[in-house]
């Protein structure tokens, strides 16, 4: 295969990287990875594209999956139903009018294994986005690969398991906050030794960009998350250089291109620094990888197709950023769910800034700007000032219980809103540039029977299984909860004799008790 010229239409030749500011003198792939976390970055291996996707029940899940890899998604990503994510069953009262709604229903072994019929675990990755009950879901995808017949060292993917982010932004939390941080250490354990190649927590700032926060605190209450989740596992006992190789983090891309980019530069150099600072001396354990998602909070029902271009903008910002995976929502999405039409426009925007636009063929390309430079070092102290007065109150957990990070978000969530409504803040088609519309007509959406689809299924694989088994590992399961034992072992052995997900996360309830906000 011939090697591929790196230069412009015109025929000029394009270096790999370029001097950047005159104090920051650093390569792409060196500490504090400013500029990026590999010395080629895109050159030799492009972004995972991966779609987020899931709805309804895991058939037609499956369908949308198996759409998007023949489309080119080198990548697949889960969403989840809302009792899904908050440990109900989809045949429970408070799981009604939700089932199958925001992402694909999960309640039992059977469900994964039909989300994932035909797809090879080992030939793809997969990130899902999960986090009170991640446990319950890592234990269904390595006993559909262990099904499959694959050997889970080397099977690959993500699992979100960042629950301090719902109790500041997002709400899906079960457990209270100790018990919740115990149930992550135990993945983090457990794939250590099981799972090496999982990344064993997204720690997600896209939740939190999502509830209001401007760019900065993203930033800043993401690290501050990520470095109490770093001094859990080290107070386990676990070796930094480790595990640190398998966390990663979670951004989101709003429409403000050069703010965004700085904000993915200094985060890799903050982080650098955080991890540092807490003993890593392997560069792998130190360096910040990270997904990104463009701002959903940005799509607009007015003009929909306006979405198209803040897509792109938003996409082009992360790659220009150094992203290592990337997801690009659809034009719809503020109306309902994505279509498959508009799904692959926006698995075709990632593949045109890839392969058309030349912002791959050179690392870190506004590296050098003054105004970038400037801007990232801005961004990066900014932040720094919300982690140390985080570090004060005594980390995310307290800063989370006094309520100090939900008011901060609260008050910037509150300032946007009003500068749109008084019009300094322009959103095209909104507040200005408006045209008549007809009101729009829901395309896509999940109908209410799905749910008495998945409980019919449910109380299938309930009759037949070996429900003496089944009830006396979920005893052994809250049993064990009350004592310090790694939890991992005991949730995967009710999992594979097809305990459901509403029973085991009702055994962890039992033991650990409910958190009431």
């Amino acid at each position: 295969m011939e090697e591929k010229k790196f230069e412009t239409d015109s025929g000029i030749g394009i270096n790999r990287i370029y001097p950047s500011h005159p104090d920051l003198n650093e390569e792409a792939g060196e500490f504090p990875f400013t500029r990026g976390i590999q010395p080629d970055m895109y050159r030799s291996r492009l972004w995972t594209m991966r779609q987020y996707a899931g709805f309804s029940t895991a058939e037609e899940s499956n369908k949308r999956y198996r759409y998007l890899l023949a489309n080119g998604t080198t990548g697949l990503s889960v969403a989840f139903d809302l009792p899904t994510q908050i440990g109900y069953d989809s045949s429970h009262a408070l799981a009604e009018g939700e089932v199958g709604k925001s992402g694909v229903a999960i309640d039992s072994l059977r469900d994964m294994e039909i989300l994932f019929d035909g797809i090879d675990l080992e030939k793809v990755t997969t990130s899902m986005t999960i986090n009170s009950t991640a446990a319950i879901l890592l234990a269904m995808y390595i006993t559909v690969a262990k099904k499959q017949g694959a050997n889970i060292a080397n099977i690959s993917g993500t699992v979100q398991n960042d629950i301090l982010k719902e109790y500041a932004a997002r709400g899906t939390y079960i457990y209270p906050p100790t018990q919740s941080m115990r149930l992550i250490t135990d993945i983090f354990e457990f794939c250590a030794k099981e799972v090496p190649k999982w990344n064993t927590i997204s720690i997600s700032g896209y939740h939190i960009r999502e509830a209001g926060s401007t760019a900065v605190q993203e930033l800043a209450f993401t690290l501050a998350n990520g470095k109490s989740y770093m001094e859990a596992a080290i107070k386990r006992g676990l070796d930094i250089n480790i595990f640190g190789k398998r966390v990663s983090f979670f951004f989101n891309a709003h429409n403000n291109l050069f703010e965004e980019i700085a904000k993915f530069r200094a985060a890799r150099r903050l982080w650098a620094e955080i991890t540092k600072s807490l003993g890593a001396t392997d560069p792998r354990a130190q360096m910040l990888r990270f997904h990104t998602q463009t701002g959903g909070s940005t799509l607009t029902a007015q003009q929909p197709q306006n979405n198209i271009s803040r897509v792109t903008i938003q996409a082009l910002a992360a790659v220009l950023g150094g992203t290592q995976s990337l997801h690009t929502n659809g034009y719809d999405e503020a109306l309902s769910l994505p279509t498959e039409e508009a799904a692959r426009i926006a698995l075709r925007t990632q593949q045109i800034i890839a392969h058309e636009s030349g912002v791959t063929d050179t690392v870190d390309p506004l590296g050098g700007s003054d105004f970038i430079e400037a801007l990232t070092d801005e961004v990066a102290e900014k932040a720094m000032e919300y982690i140390r007065k985080i570090d004060a109150m005594g980390g995310s957990v307290k800063a989370i219980e006094n309520g100090y990070i939900q008011k901060e978000i609260a008050a910037s969530a509150y300032k946007y809103q009003n500068d749109i409504e008084n019009g300094e803040k322009i959103i095209v088609g909104v507040n200005k540039f408006q045209v008549e519309e007809k009101p729009s007509e829901i395309v896509f959406s999940v109908d209410d029977s799905i749910r008495a689809l998945q409980t019919a299924s449910l109380n299938k694989v309930k009759s037949q299984r070996d429900e003496i088994s089944v009830q006396q590992n979920l005893k052994k399961l809250e049993d064990t909860a009350k004592t310090n034992e790694n939890l991992m072992p005991y949730i995967l052995t009710c999992v594979e004799q097809y305990a459901t997900l509403g029973e085991i996360s009702d055994a962890l309830r039992n033991a650990f008790g409910v958190y009431q906000g």
